[in-house]
């Protein structure tokens, strides 16, 4: 069988799809194009004094294909915005000073300087570029004193040698260099092959000079950083053991000494201790982190140690869910967490006692493909908490709650969205073969008529310990768009349920959440309105496992589009960026001490008994599910004579499969396509 030509097949693909199609008027549903136009709110900072928002505001360049983010005022009395940082490049990570009067944020408005730290003095407008860095900073912190801004990056080293080459004569133009490789970790899904080096920290003064480099040696001491009250030591979570490489979750909280630059190590236990605060008298460190028993999923906790280390607890004992992004309270009795329920995000106060007590619910995270729970929130001197919210027709917007009540601040995508008729979410009961309830939600069509039939689309979440909730999707609604029903769930294995239920599928994955997902279907069916002979699947990820195998045990879906899934678990654990974590914490044992446990929960495996015609889709710089994996079962699929067809997207990453709006909209348009062209066919 000859193989057509991807480009041609694409084309071909897009072509009998309805998205795609270029539109004679305004579209009353959601469109690809509409992908350009939609906005979302990020990482929102309030001021100290709560007077003042400054929020991250993404947006989307029609002509580059690309987001471009900007830096945003909200005044909180009266709502009105006001762009701080825009323009050219991209803006983000703003960070009040401790007073309120200045604003640190990182710009790369000067392709030749790269991205860079500046400063902008609040009352006057006034801005400075502070550093002049080869690579770029993040995680910026403030002193206590306002004097002086810490961060991490990048710092080059040499590469590993073996040999040399001949002499090059002047002139001539040879090959690249040979690529040595000594990590165990070479690359990774976010950036690709990496470069000889490790992240450090660095403190520059707030008014600019020399930055002053504070850690050194082969560790990455990145993270979130902290100051100590006095200002005299930075706290940060790292692994400084010699085997950190092989052992990426055991971290530990520590201080580095501004003026030594020597490392005193603050927590001992067997597992993560990350993202430190300080308290504001400078006596407590709270942190999160559990004491690692190799499970597949293990909720954070809340805990408190003293300034030296000693006394640590944990505050978040009682609480069965995972809990991050600790923050004080100004009066230093409580501490800020974000944690989700029910695949939806809260922020919660902590007590030091223990006692917790919500204070915001509704947090959404700023992606827009597909409903996985999220967000962010920072909180001020009087308690009041700024976040991003959202539901299922909004995307993520700036939100603030004060006293319990919310209120929100901006409506970014109000006048695009009320021009179009979404797909109405509503939450869906399913109960579970052994009588477990499982968490699902059934989108409708636009125009939605309960006496016709209508087609349904399994759309699975990746992870799999991850949580789809009440949020905006664009790929669920351009699914709608098209005349699709779609069902979504969390099946067991899903986080914000608490541990025992997402340990179900522990060191036994794909298992049961399988007949999770059936369950969901047939709680669709039951409405009355689908057709149960028209029935599709897909899902990304975990999602894309999970596809590869409902086709692997099952006949009844019509079609099927796996994307960037694993197929073959030993060759996935020995050429993910995270080869060190899936084999310990998945699995238990290395696939040459297991082959045969790792061959049962393979979806290859299955592929001899698959009739579904099954589309494969991956990035083609995908190194967390890595594009071999999707070549395999494409393959597979084709020496079996299964339809199939591969689609690869370019560029793209595993987190970025959907980052660029055109290849969103071009890979829901794709999936809709290869969906269509077997809707009105029945399986032999």
């Amino acid at each position: 069988m000859s193989i057509r030509p991807l480009a041609a097949l694409l084309a071909a693909l897009l072509a009998t799809s309805a998205i795609a199609a270029p539109a004679e008027h305004a579209s009353r549903v959601l469109t690809g194009n509409d992908l350009f136009n939609l906005e979302a709110a990020s990482d929102p900072q309030i001021s100290p004094d709560g007077k003042t928002v400054v929020y991250v505001r993404r947006t989307n360049d029609i002509m580059t294909d690309r987001a471009r983010s900007s830096i945003w005022s909200i005044e909180v009395a009266t709502g009105m915005q006001t762009p701080l940082v825009a323009g050219a490049g991209s803006h983000g990570q703003p960070r009040w000073s401790p007073d309120g009067s200045r604003l640190a944020y990182i710009s790369n408005d000067d392709e030749k300087a790269g991205a860079q730290l500046y400063v902008r003095w609040m009352k006057t407008g006034a801005t400075a570029r502070i550093t002049g860095l080869a690579n770029s900073p993040h995680g910026i912190a403030w002193s206590p004193d306002g004097t002086r801004i810490a961060w991490s990056a990048f710092v080059p080293d040499d590469s590993a040698h073996l040999g040399k080459a001949p002499d090059k004569p002047e002139g001539a133009k040879w090959a690249e260099p040979l690529q040595v490789i000594d990590k165990v970790v070479y690359r990774t899904d976010e950036g690709g092959y990496e470069k000889p080096g490790f992240e450090q920290i660095f403190w520059v003064s707030a008014e600019g000079g020399a930055p002053i480099q504070l850690t050194f040696g082969a560790h990455d001491a990145g993270g979130k950083l902290a100051w100590t009250r006095d200002g005299r030591a930075i706290v940060f979570s790292a692994n400084l053991t010699a085997d950190a490489q092989r052992d990426i979750v055991d971290n530990e909280v520590h201080e580095v000494a501004l003026d030594t630059r020597e490392v005193r190590t603050l927590t001992q236990r067997k597992g993560p201790d990350n993202a430190p605060a300080v308290s504001p008298d400078g006596q407590w460190i709270a942190y999160v982190g559990f004491d690692d028993k190799y499970l597949g999923y293990q909720n954070q906790q809340l805990s408190i140690m003293k300034r030296d280390g000693s006394g640590a607890r944990v505050l978040t004992a009682n609480l069965d869910r995972s809990v991050g992004a600790p923050t004080w309270a100004a009066d230093g009795r409580a501490i800020y967490v974000g944690y989700d329920e029910h695949g939806s995000q809260r922020v919660a106060r902590v007590g030091l006692d223990g006692g917790i007590r919500t204070v915001a619910d509704g947090l959404v995270g700023s992606e827009f493909d597909r409903p996985y729970s999220g967000g962010s929130f920072s909180v001020a001197r009087d308690g009041a908490v700024a976040y991003t919210g959202g539901d299922t027709t909004s995307p993520a917007d700036v939100w603030i709650a004060q006293g319990g009540k919310p209120r929100r601040l901006t409506r970014l995508n109000e006048s695009l969205l009320a021009t179009k008729t979404l797909g109405k979410v509503e939450k869906l009961p399913v109960t579970a073969f052994d009588g477990l309830p499982i968490d699902a939600w059934l989108v409708t069509p636009p125009n939605f008529d309960p006496a016709k039939k209508y087609p349904l689309i399994l759309e699975i979440h990746g992870g799999p310990f991850a949580a789809y909730g009440p949020s905006f999707s664009t790929d669920d609604q351009l699914y709608a768009a098209a005349g699709y029903a779609v069902v979504y769930a969390n099946p067991r294995g899903s986080t914000s349920y608490g541990e025992a239920f997402a340990n179900q599928i522990d060191k036994n994955y794909p298992s049961h959440d399988y007949d999770d997902l059936m369950s969901a279907v047939d709680a669709a069916i039951a409405k009355g309105f689908i057709d149960k002979d028209a029935l599709f699947v897909t899902g990304g990820s975990g999602g894309g496992v999970l596809t590869a195998w409902i086709v692997g045990k099952t006949d009844r879906f019509r079609a099927a589009a796996t994307q960037k899934p694993v197929i073959n678990w030993s060759s996935f654990v020995l050429t993910s960026d995270m080869t060190p974590y899936f084999s310990r914490y998945w699995f238990g044992k290395f696939p040459w001490e297991d082959a045969a446990g790792y061959w049962a929960r393979s979806p290859l495996s299955l592929v001899g008994n698959v009739k579904t015609p099954t589309l494969v889709v991956v990035g083609s710089e995908d190194y967390r599910t890595p594009d071999s994996e999707a070549e395999q079962y494409y393959e597979a699929l084709q020496l079996r004579s299964i339809p199939t067809a591969l689609v690869k997207v370019p560029g793209a990453n595993h987190g970025g499969l959907a980052e660029r709006p055109s290849q969103s909209a071009a890979k829901a348009s794709a999936i809709v396509a290869w969906f269509e062209r077997y809707r009105g066919q029945h399986q032999p």
